[in-house]
């Protein structure tokens, strides 16, 4: 594409002795392979009519004799379309590494110990993830880290109850058995939580369990506070491994991150933060976003502090780093933006390498998944769901095939547009889901393991394939254009689109025992190597049996 976009921008130059920059689309397949309008977008500055102008263009591209056919349609509109030779190349491309030589930081997941991971959690890993993997094929060295509230009101709250709970002997906590720890986790959370909404003195009690755990003085507590985030990081890892999702090279947490923002901010008072009834603050309604402590008027770094402080800390641990990435829901999006807008303006060297990615809600289709009050909607619970789903429709449901159909539910939607998906449809073998894509590649090995000589790639492009190999050349643009914008949900729409292009292809044309044979499974193969890349770009396996 990019040879032809040249061509066309120096036939331009030729004819009228303009420089302009073509963008170039893909039509509907009768109207060729590729298409532009800049015909349109001369009229002005050439000062001729669009087809007229369409028309000099498209002579001078077809006298190079490098195209099938060069077409003008409508009011100036260019069509062109491959010979079948370029038409097979473009199958064989490789996206364009975008951000060759940069390095880029971005946080694969982040959830707080203390607490079990709910569907939000898994929607924010599975997107960072992919995100990253984007990343990874731009060209880019690719960094993932994680990042963990250890300290603060969510602590306080679960350790109310965990203290209520094991009355002064720690070992009632050595008698839960290990498959119950999350649900237990999850249920001592939610008892803080609602005490702390219908009891002011355990809100004071709360208060004052969340300052212990930035020191963990008390002998029991501490005790039990090592216990329970022990547990919990064991279940993230493994949840997050569960999801398919590649292990970070470093954690961080709130409570390392605390002192360095704190003091970040009390160094930039008042040149960027300014003091309030004895907190100090930034005003982030001048910049977007609202006004926010980010020091509390005891001392005690809030939120906003300790972000301030993980930005420093990756920056000194990735001292080339060129972007670093957040992926967060849409309700942090303002927040995010007064943090970045302080983090720039005490951190000069850091300006315009910070980038907050806002999300959508998930919900199911009977409802939001998930709220503030600990009773939530887990990935365990979601997970039996979708195997249960999975299996009355006869399939396997191991957790490969699972995390497929629940990663795909995620990635499928444009960032910052709610997921909404009933778990049914999610693992439909007829619709567009993950379930659908993964039989997909299963039913193409399967056409490869039945024949009986050696498959090699196509040489030639014969009438009956042209639409499936123009669908096939489109993956690297595809890609190309998801790794610069770090947006999943194109590639998802084109796997699902190039499946049911082949599925035509495959009820149309007899493959096994075919006087093309040979040709013909070449094409087979070929798509489903498209189709498995495609998928381990979105972190989903592609099984070769389901």
């Amino acid at each position: 594409m990019t040879l032809m976009k040249h061509a066309i921008e120096s036939a331009i130059k030729k004819v009228f002795n303009v420089d302009t920059e073509v963008v170039l689309t893909r039509p509907e397949p009768e109207f060729g392979d590729y298409a532009t309008n800049i015909a349109m977008q001369l009229a002005k500055q050439v000062g001729d009519n669009p087809r007229k102008i369409a028309e000099r263009i498209a002579e001078e591209l077809s006298e190079t004799g490098n195209y099938e056919a060069v077409e003008i349609a409508g009011p100036g509109f260019i069509n062109i379309r491959l010979k079948p030779t370029d038409l097979l190349a473009h199958t064989r491309r490789e996206p364009t590494p975008v951000r060759a030589g940069e390095v880029v930081v971005i946080e694969t997941n982040n959830p707080n110990p203390f607490k079990p991971m709910h569907i939000g959690h898994a929607y924010n890993a599975t997107l960072a993830d992919t995100m990253a993997n984007l990343v990874a094929i731009s060209g880019a060295t690719v960094k993932r880290v994680s990042y963990h509230g250890d300290v603060g009101a969510h602590v306080g709250k679960s350790m109310w109850a965990l203290l209520r709970y094991i009355d002064g002997d720690t070992n009632k906590l050595n008698e839960i058995p290990l498959e119950e720890r999350n649900a237990f986790m999850g249920k001592m959370y939610a008892e803080g939580a609602k005490a702390a909404k219908e009891d002011d003195a355990a809100q004071l009690e709360i208060d004052a369990l969340a300052k212990q755990s930035f020191k963990r003085e008390d002998p029991l507590y501490k005790a039990v506070y090592d216990t329970v985030f022990d547990w919990s990081f064991a279940q993230i890892d493994s949840t997050v491994a569960r999801l398919g999702n590649i292990p970070t090279e470093r954690r961080y947490l709130e409570s390392e991150a605390d002192p360095i923002g704190v003091k970040t901010v009390q160094d930039n008072v008042p040149n960027v933060f300014q003091e309030s009834d004895g907190a100090l603050l930034f005003k982030g309604s001048e910049h977007g976003s609202f006004d926010n402590a980010f020091v509390a008027s005891n001392g005690r770094g809030l939120y906003a502090a300790r972000d301030l402080g993980l930005i420093q800390l990756k920056a000194t641990d990735y001292p080339q780093m060129d972007e670093c990435i957040v992926v967060t829901g849409s309700e942090q999006a303002a927040y995010f933006k007064g943090v970045i807008a302080a983090a720039e303006l005490a951190l000069p060297e850091l300006k315009d390498k910070l980038v907050n990615y806002p999300t959508g809600l998930v919900k199911l289709s009977t409802g939001k998944m998930s709220s503030r009050t600990g009773d939530v909607i887990t990935i365990d619970w979601l997970f039996t769901e979708f195997s249960k789903a999975i299996t009355s429709r006869g399939g396997t449901a191991d957790d490969k095939i699972v995390a497929g159909a629940l990663r795909y539910q995620f990635l499928k939607v444009k960032i910052g547009s709610d997921v909404v998906f009933d778990v049914n449809e999610a693992v439909s073998l007829t619709g567009n889901t993950g379930s659908y894509l993964q039989y997909a590649h299963a039913r193409a090995r399967r056409i490869l393991e039945k024949a009986e000589q050696t498959v090699v790639m196509p040489a030639e492009v014969r009438p009956e394939d042209r639409l499936l190999v123009r669908k096939l050349g489109e993956y690297s643009e595809v890609v190309t254009q998801a790794t610069k914008t770090l947006e999943p949900h194109g590639i998802c729409t084109y796997l699902f689109e190039l499946a049911q292009e082949f599925n035509r292809y495959y009820e149309a044309n007899k493959v096994l025992g075919s006087d093309h044979e040979q040709h013909r499974l070449g094409l087979v193969a070929l798509y489903a190597d498209t189709l498995r890349a495609g998928l381990l770009i979105l972190g989903i396996h592609a099984p070769d049996s389901m």
